[in-house]
């Protein structure tokens, strides 16, 4: 956390809703936007966001090891073999949001997750194809300018609701987008926008 109150007071400037919490800003630096393929990561961010479902995602990100945790670093396999004594224990698990539907959701959302990894070879094949692997690239320069949901999501969000997971409403599944670099939501006037534009191209080379 030193090194985000030292960016903090470096004066750069971020998007307005990241601060001025250091959990948010290290978060908003380091993470929100960049690509990531990595199928345990996406399966996180997809059970923190369906967690965050009501709250704000200061509250997921601060249970963040809490989930870590309760969910065997979200191994897939792990997850999809918990039982319903693993849900009883969770839900008296102070270090997550004990909501029984979220809880049970992050079970079954996991065994859909396997399913999905055996017909594309993994979750980041079939989750980049909806972008045709590429990061879409906005230039958005204030936040109420940020939709909550786009047509992509919606397709993205249909899909994963047919396949049987839950949580995973249009406007969650944006928010994923968003936190996975599918999208570059940074607005034009953030020093991460040019940052995680740079990465997004690396990527497609």
């Amino acid at each position: 956390m030193g090194n985000a109150k030292t960016r903090q007071e470096q004066g750069l400037v971020r998007c307005g809703w990241a601060g001025p919490d250091p959990i948010y800003v290290q978060y908003h630096d380091e993470e929100w936007g960049a690509p990531v393929h990595d199928d345990r990561v996406l399966l996180e961010f997809l059970v923190l966001e369906g967690a965050q479902a009501g709250l704000s995602w200061l509250t997921i990100l601060k249970r963040r090891q809490g989930y870590r945790r309760a969910f065997a670093d979200f191994d897939p396999l792990a997850i999809a073999r918990m039982t319903e004594a693993d849900v009883a224990r969770l839900m008296q698990d102070t270090a997550i949001i004990r909501n029984r539907r979220k809880i049970e959701a992050a079970i079954r959302n996991a065994g859909v997750f396997l399913d999905i990894c055996e017909e594309f070879g993994s979750f980041a094949a079939y989750q980049w194809r909806f972008v045709d692997g590429k990061p879409i690239l906005n230039h958005w320069k204030t936040l109420q300018e940020l939709p909550a949901h786009t047509p992509l999501s919606d397709t993205m969000s249909k899909d994963l609701k047919k396949r049987g997971m839950g949580f995973v409403g249009s406007t969650i599944i944006y928010s994923h987008m968003q936190a996975v670099g599918m999208v570059n939501d940074h607005l034009t006037s953030c020093f991460r926008h040019e940052q995680v534009a740079r990465l997004s191209m690396a990527e497609t080379r």
